[in-house]
């Protein structure tokens, strides 16, 4: 019974989903996004369950946690007039954030057109136009800026980083900045090609950015997962894996970010192929998180670590495989509290703050579990970028600059923060 049911799950989402690797790039017309707030447990778990049901073609945006705790999920219109049966014959409470997925991915693609004839910070950019980008700056600010060849993906895409800071004759501390790790979150290269540009723009000028350039290297990776960046643009806006070919699987892919190896595989990630949160076949597996573990572990010496999602304004210190609170917590959520109030500063924007777990969700083979675990970099961090859910993966290019403004408060703030509480 359980090989059948695991076939047909197969063979459903690789019907519905196109999830072997079609080019065609594919619509979302008619796709909701549910708000769903269950309030007892049963509830959750029934939820959590919608996954391994391929007729339903579920994405959850925000993945099912703790009673209480909303969760946002994508669903055909099909799916999703079904389910709304469903939930009000159980009284549970739901709302639609989005009545049409591809409305608002049409919407976007609209306002981000234009016939800028330099870099705009105000736009969507294609993972080659990043690229180029980069290297542009290593050439403008060639006395404080280099561009660092970081990893290669599975499908031959070089990751690239640039590594900035006052030239040393010995090895400084250095804080790791990270984006798009998980491919459709957009806002989340944007806002880390802004902050890099302001780090630039300011070094000799600003007393704060000049003394942190000149105490540390700061490593700014925009597109961590390029593979399934480029997926985005080309194919299917919504992906949010890898686009690794697994022997013997028919799915492709797997979460970059439940693929460090620590907690590899607990609860909080999936073995199932085909999930979103599918951890791999093995920790490492997935050519570009070894490729950046492998070169945070064997260059220099990192003492903070940042890696940018979105979306529901979060600002997260480790654990996020377990509730447990680590015994750094303290000085972790004194920093997290730092760099809120100084992103709220800017438009008032709220964020919340606490351990991964507690926040938002459990998740195992997480990144900032493993910096901290494995490197022992007190201050590593997990970021949900804007917006809290009206636009979810979303969010309009005129958002860019504002979310780049107070994301660069923040992060100011958190070096600033690193630079007082270290013994350097």
């Amino acid at each position: 019974m359980a090989t059948q049911v695991y076939i047909r799950v197969i063979l459903g989402i690789c019907t519905a989903l196109s999830v072997t690797g079609a080019d065609d790039y594919f619509r979302y017309d008619g796709y909701r996004v549910l708000r769903i707030t269950p309030e007892i447990k049963s509830h959750v778990s029934w939820i959590s369950e919608w996954e391994n049901d391929p007729d339903l073609q579920v994405d959850f945006w925000r993945a099912p946690s703790v009673p209480g705790r909303y969760i946002d999920v994508m669903l055909p219109l099909k799916s999703a007039n079904k389910i709304e049966r469903v939930l009000g014959t159980y009284n549970i409470s739901f709302d639609v954030l989005i009545s049409d997925v591809q409305k608002v991915i049409d919407d976007q693609t609209m306002r981000n057109q234009g016939n800028d004839t330099e870099f705009s910070f105000s736009k969507y950019h294609k993972f080659e136009e990043i690229q180029d980008w980069l290297h542009q700056m290593a050439r403008l600010h060639s006395d404080i800026a280099t561009v660092v060849e970081i990893t290669t993906t599975f499908e031959g895409r070089t990751i690239h980083a640039l590594k900035v800071g006052k030239p040393s004759t010995t090895t400084k501390q250095a804080i790791w900045i990270e984006g798009g790790i998980h491919a459709r979150e957009w806002i989340s290269p944007a806002t880390v090609i802004y902050m890099t540009k302001e780090f630039l723009q300011r070094y000799g000028h600003d007393k704060e950015v000049t003394d942190l350039l000149n105490t540390f290297d700061w490593y700014f990776l925009p597109v961590f997962n390029a593979d399934g960046y480029v997926y985005t643009w080309n194919a299917r806006r919504m992906w949010r894996k890898t686009r690794t070919r697994h022997k013997g699987s028919i799915c492709v892919g797997a979460d970059p970010n439940r693929n460090w190896d620590a907690h590899w595989g607990e609860p909080g990630a999936s073995h199932f192929p085909c999930s979103d949160t599918y951890c791999g076949p093995s920790a490492f597996s997935e050519p570009s998180v070894k490729g950046v573990a492998d070169f945070i572990q064997n260059h220099g010496r990192f003492i903070g670590f940042m890696d940018f999602h979105s979306y529901s304004q979060l600002w997260m210190s480790p654990w996020g495989y377990t509730y447990d609170l680590p015994k750094d917590f303290k000085i972790q959520d004194k920093l997290s509290a730092s760099a809120v109030e100084a992103l709220g500063s800017v438009y008032g924007t709220k964020y919340e703050h606490g351990t991964i777990a507690n926040v938002i969700y459990v998740a195992s083979g997480s990144s900032v579990d493993w910096t901290y675990d494995k490197l022992g970099i007190v201050y590593s961090y997990g970021v949900e970028l804007r917006d809290t859910g009206h636009y979810g993966f979303l969010l309009p290019s005129e958002e860019i600059v504002p979310s780049g403004e107070e994301t660069f408060a923040a992060v100011l703030a958190s070096g600033m923060f690193i630079l007082n509480n270290s013994f350097l």
